[in-house]
This record gives C-alpha cells, sequence and structure tokens, in this order.
C-alpha cells in the first residue's frame, strides 16, 4: 500500500482563482506574495477552479488552505474559516467548493487533512491582469494576518 503523505511538506497552499480576470487573481496573488516575503515549509498550487482530481492531492497533506478571491464585502478585507467536509457536488465535475474536495478526500482517501479557506473581497472581475486597488489594501491585510497569526500557529505543530 502506498503512503500518500507528501515527501516534501506537511502543508498546502492552492490559490484559486484567474489572473486575467482581475481580482479574481486574489488567490494566485495571495501565493506569489508569500513565496517572496517567507521561506516557510509549503507546498502550492495554483488552479482557475477546484476538481474532483484535487482530492487526491489533498490527501497527501496533513494542513491545506483554500485561498480564493470574494464578491462579499468581507469585515478587514478577508475572511478565514475552518472547511469542513461536506457531501454537495455541483452539476459539473468541474468548479467544487473547498467542503466537496475535502469530503472526497475523507470518502477516497480515509484521511481528513485540517483544512481551512481563505476568501479575499474583491471588487473588479473585468478582463485585466491587475487587481483594484481597494483589493490590493485586503490583499495585504490577508497577507499581514497568515504571517502574523497563522504561519505561528501552524509552526508550533
Amino acid at each position: 500500500m502506498k503512503e500518500l503523505k507528501t515527501e516534501t511538506y506537511p502543508f498546502l497552499i492552492i490559490g484559486i482563482g484567474n489572473t486575467g480576470r482581475g481580482d479574481d487573481g486574489l488567490g494566485w496573488q495571495f501565493i506569489s506574495w508569500i513565496k517572496k516575503l517567507f521561506e516557510i515549509q509549503v507546498d502550492y498550487e495554483y488552479r482557475y477552479q477546484l476538481q474532483i482530481e484535487d482530492s487526491e492531492l489533498v490527501s497527501r497533506y496533513n494542513q491545506v488552505l483554500f485561498v480564493d478571491a470574494s464578491h462579499s464585502d468581507l469585515k478587514n478585507g478577508y475572511e478565514l474559516k475552518q472547511c469542513n467536509p461536506v457531501n454537495h457536488y455541483f452539476f459539473s465535475s468541474h468548479a467544487q467548493s473547498p467542503e466537496t474536495i475535502l469530503y472526497l478526500t475523507e470518502c477516497l482517501y480515509g484521511v481528513k487533512p485540517k483544512a481551512f479557506s481563505l476568501a479575499i473581497s474583491g471588487y473588479c472581475w473585468e478582463l485585466k491582469t491587475i487587481i483594484s486597488t481597494p483589493a490590493k489594501k485586503n490583499l495585504d491585510a490577508a497577507i499581514q494576518y497568515f504571517t502574523e497569526e497563522y504561519i505561528p500557529k501552524i509552526s508550533r505543530q
């Protein structure tokens, strides 16, 4: 039987979005900034959308953070919440929620990684490759929170 845990790092960040759609690229921007700022032992993946196949990837990690843009005007410009497995599917096998990916990970691979989702408020979704000024402010706030609060917690684990 194969050992499904990664041989690199126990923590995965999945940035979800599309850098060609303005603020929809916030998940990717988050990863790009974290990689520049810190040398933390984390694996990174960029996704346009989550697909059922991502359950196999997630099964290899102890902890996963899903980062995506949000159409909601979130307090502080971002929101971190625990992500739990939920048995719901979208019509297409593409564009699944983090909760569905976790459900499939548990059902198919028998593992339940600790998971969180980080939503960052976005405002402009047009075809362009830069994020809006207010979304950049929210991204900066999310990065500051991540580096000051989240990283120290995972470093102790």
